[in-house]
């Protein structure tokens, strides 16, 4: 293959479609709840050792900012993560795999999945 065509590998010009963010970032959440079990198996690990790793971890998740934060991240993640899958699972089932309908799932899938995230920030903090 002698191709002349000139190749653009700066994905910072590229302009993706909804669709294409949409999928990406469900990639990216998914990167993000994996590492995310790192804390989630050390406060579960923590909080079941004992009474004192309870209130440890009890006391962190109510009291540090970090631990919110963290909580909050990994909860947002899981929002878009659940909202994106539930979105590829109707693709599966040739729900809006057309341009337009990619388009509209892709926007209820953000506002959805950020209507989730506030709810989640308002329960952590």
């Amino acid at each position: 293959m002698n191709s002349k065509r000139p190749v653009n590998l700066d994905l910072s010009t590229i302009k993706f479609p909804l669709p294409a963010l949409t999928s990406i970032t469900h990639r990216v959440t998914g990167i993000i709840l994996f590492v995310g079990l790192i804390f989630a198996f050390w406060a579960l690990d923590t909080s079941l050792s004992s009474p004192q790793g309870f209130e440890a971890v009890r006391e962190a998740l109510e009291y540090n900012f970090l631990a919110k934060l963290i909580v909050w991240g990994l909860l947002s993640a899981l929002s878009f993560h659940f909202v994106a899958g539930v979105r590829h699972l109707l693709m599966d089932f040739d729900i809006g795999i057309d341009l337009e309908g990619g388009v509209q799932t892709s926007k209820i899938t953000f506002i959805a999945a950020a209507v989730l995230v506030i709810l989640a920030g308002v329960w952590v903090w």
